[in-house]
């Protein structure tokens, strides 16, 4: 048992046709699980800088493990994520390590290009001065960031229905502060899961070089793909 500051990574696969597929019209499958695997390595990298000794990775699907242990540093823990909606994946992932962790704990994506270091420390900032839980907000209404000091079953606990749409920031803070808890909030960031994202993020000064490349070139849109979602 430890009580180190935690990080929990949530990551998808860097699968063609599996990772990032609201972005495939625009850059293809191929394209799409390399954007994959770059914004793995980098969410880690910035996990590990921040709790070196405690960063975990949940991979989905549970089948995947080789797949994402060659993309993160030796020390780092994989487990795999369970459940149906993203809800249940994060209350599971998090049940997970609080397992055989105590203390204060983030949870981030692998979706927020412009995610550092500072909004990792911003939250732990923010839990160790009073707050029960700490959100991110991302500006499609969703969040990208989840810390709490302690498990927190409420922080999950909201419609299946809404997940993945524009309300779960909303639903989820009135929840949190339904049963008492105070809720903080940090900046607000641009995920990336639409062309309009990815356009937005390539013209970000601050987007990683890394990243660039992958959200740049020529569009390689094959026949029928512009209908798919």
């Amino acid at each position: 048992m430890t009580d180190e500051r935690a990080v929990l990574v949530m990551a998808k696969a860097p699968r063609p046709g599996l990772a990032k597929t609201r972005l495939a019209p625009m850059l293809g499958d191929d394209r799409c699980a390399c954007l994959q695997t770059a914004l793995i390595t980098r969410a880690v990298a910035v996990a590990t800088s921040v709790a070196p000794g405690a960063t975990f990775v949940a991979f989905d699907p549970p089948d995947a493990w080789g797949e994402v242990a060659g993309l993160v540093p030796r020390g780092v823990e994989l487990v795999p994520q369970c459940g149906g909606h993203l809800g249940e994946r994060l209350a599971a992932a998090v049940t997970d390590i609080y397992a055989f962790h105590q203390g204060l704990l983030v949870v981030v994506g692998t979706d927020i290009p412009l995610l550092g270091a500072r909004h990792l420390r911003d939250a732990f900032a923010a839990l160790a001065g009073g707050d029960d839980v700490v959100l991110g907000p991302a500006y499609d209404g969703g969040y990208y960031l989840a810390g709490m000091n302690r498990p927190e079953p409420s922080l999950f606990d909201i419609a299946p229905q809404l997940w993945g749409g524009p309300d779960v920031l909303s639903a989820t803070t009135t929840r949190v502060r339904a049963v008492g808890l105070r809720v903080g909030l940090l900046e607000v960031l641009r995920d990336l899961d639409t062309p309009e994202d990815a356009m937005a993020l390539a013209a970000e000064p601050s987007l990683p070089s890394a990243l660039r490349p992958l959200l740049g070139g020529p569009v390689t849109v094959s026949r029928g793909e512009g209908s798919h979602g």
